[in-house]
């Protein structure tokens, strides 16, 4: 029985479930970043993939890390976002390629990819070089933490 003002913890269904709806947020977002890379407001090139792919490379792992609490699924996150990035640059047989290079475009594609890429290492470094959250005892009350700073020397 959890404690009144207590959150607790979600149960390895909703953990699953949660993982698996941030990936596949994940995934939608880089095709949808992909698809936005060409767009053009008046004869303009206009690079909001490149501000998409930022704020969702950022903000992606937190939230699987918050909704599964796996530090796995953290990480997929960003290696979606990348495969789908990947995939969308190599040649289909009927000859198509999203991501091109060349001129504006190809600036615009290159920014998309250096700092989705970066965006993405440096969210995945945070999600995982957090904190480790407490251990659960069986009846959903998070176990003590030992004292000290565990390096086994004094201070």
């Amino acid at each position: 029985m959890s404690r009144p003002g207590r959150m607790r913890r979600p149960r390895a269904a909703q953990r699953g479930a949660g993982g698996l709806l941030t990936l596949v947020l994940a995934v939608w977002m880089a095709l949808v970043e992909v698809f936005w890379l060409p767009l053009r407001v008046g004869g303009v090139l206009f690079p909001v993939s490149v501000a998409a792919a930022v704020a969702a490379n950022v903000l992606m792992p937190r939230l699987a890390l918050r909704l599964s609490g796996s530090r796995l699924v953290a990480a997929l996150t960003g290696v979606a976002w990348l495969v789908v990035v990947v995939a969308a640059m190599i040649r289909r047989p009927e000859g198509d390629l999203i991501i091109t290079g060349g001129g504006a475009t190809g600036v615009v594609n290159l920014a998309f990819l250096l700092l989705g890429v970066l965006a993405a290492a440096f969210a995945v470094g945070r999600a995982l070089g957090g904190p480790r959250p407490p251990p659960v005892s069986p009846d959903d009350v998070p176990a003590r933490r030992p004292a000290g700073s565990g390096s086994g020397g004094v201070r």
